[in-house]
């Protein structure tokens, strides 16, 4: 039996509802709850709190990822397709145990994306090995870039999402008007774009990652945008995919201006400088992969 334990939650709506369910809960099995807001004064601020549910959540996300790219490894060579029922029950579990870890990330972790789209991945993966006829993944379909729109996407941005907005302002709709909402219960309104975020008009597909998926749908064909796509993949997927010699140190980069910089304006600000010296850089030499050109 738990007793005296203290909850720590954000103070958001969703939060308080969890909270206020789970008090209701307690009553009916005889136990009391109070619900409280709360301010720390221990010299602890709140984007330290912040900071604790978002490398528990990464941690989390992390090790999902990790299981897949595992399970991703005995794909290879080929398996026959009646040797598959292992893979898609381990399979199965990693979903529920993503969904579960989603359920608690209350402060939008960066790993999420990765996590999602590793899963995503292998699940085609395996499908393809069962119906390989059926199986194939249709081409992203091509449509003209918008103009002037408003584009969503959650907050707290990381690097999927501050390339794409790089992306989307520099090379698809350079007025576009940014808003950011928060990860859970945003409706849209007419005519607004969602990126990197569940159900939006852009996201990852499969194991590609939103920046990669903008690129392909606009049909913007730029050796220099694909290194770049090649280093977003890779910090967001983790799965070292390319292999780009470059790519450890724009994920030292990243890692730092979102420490410095807590507001997503500040933060496509300063990652807009950065992508902006890796596009020139790319530009001015042969775009091969593992840091090949001179």
């Amino acid at each position: 039996m738990i007793k005296n334990s203290v909850y720590v939650l954000p103070h958001r709506e969703e939060c308080v509802e969890s909270f206020q369910w789970l008090a209701k809960e307690l009553g009916e099995v005889g136990g009391q709850a109070s619900l409280c807001e709360g301010l720390f004064f221990d010299g602890v601020t709140d984007d330290e709190i912040e900071r604790l549910f978002v490398e528990a959540r990464d941690a989390d996300y992390a090790e999902v990822s990790e299981a897949a790219r595992k399970l991703a490894k005995q794909l290879r060579p080929k398996p026959r397709a009646e040797d598959l029922h292992p893979l898609e029950a381990q399979n199965a579990k990693l979903r529920k145990r993503l969904e579960e870890i989603i359920a608690i990330d209350f402060c939008n972790a960066s790993g999420r994306e990765g996590a999602e789209g590793l899963v995503a991945s292998l699940a085609e993966r395996i499908a393809a090995v069962r119906s390989p006829s059926d199986s194939k993944a249709p081409p992203l379909e091509r449509i003209p870039k918008p103009e002037k729109r408003t584009w969503v996407t959650r907050t707290g941005v990381h690097v999927d999402r501050i390339a794409s907005a790089w992306l989307i302002r520099r090379f698809i709709d350079p007025e576009a008007t940014l808003k950011f909402v928060p990860a859970k219960g945003y409706v849209p309104r007419p005519g607004e774009l969602r990126f990197d975020m569940y159900d939006a008009e852009f996201t990852h597909d499969g194991d590609r990652c939103t920046f990669e998926v903008l690129l392909e749908r606009m049909g913007i064909v730029d050796p220099a945008l694909r290194a770049i796509a090649d280093i977003v993949h890779d910090i967001d997927l983790r799965d070292e995919k390319f292999a780009r010699e470059e790519t450890a140190g724009v994920r030292s980069s990243i890692t730092g201006l979102c420490v410095v910089h807590r507001d997503d304006e500040a933060r496509i600000a300063a990652g807009t400088a950065l992508l902006d010296a890796l596009y020139a850089f790319f530009s001015r030499r042969p775009a091969g992969r593992k840091g090949e050109g001179a």
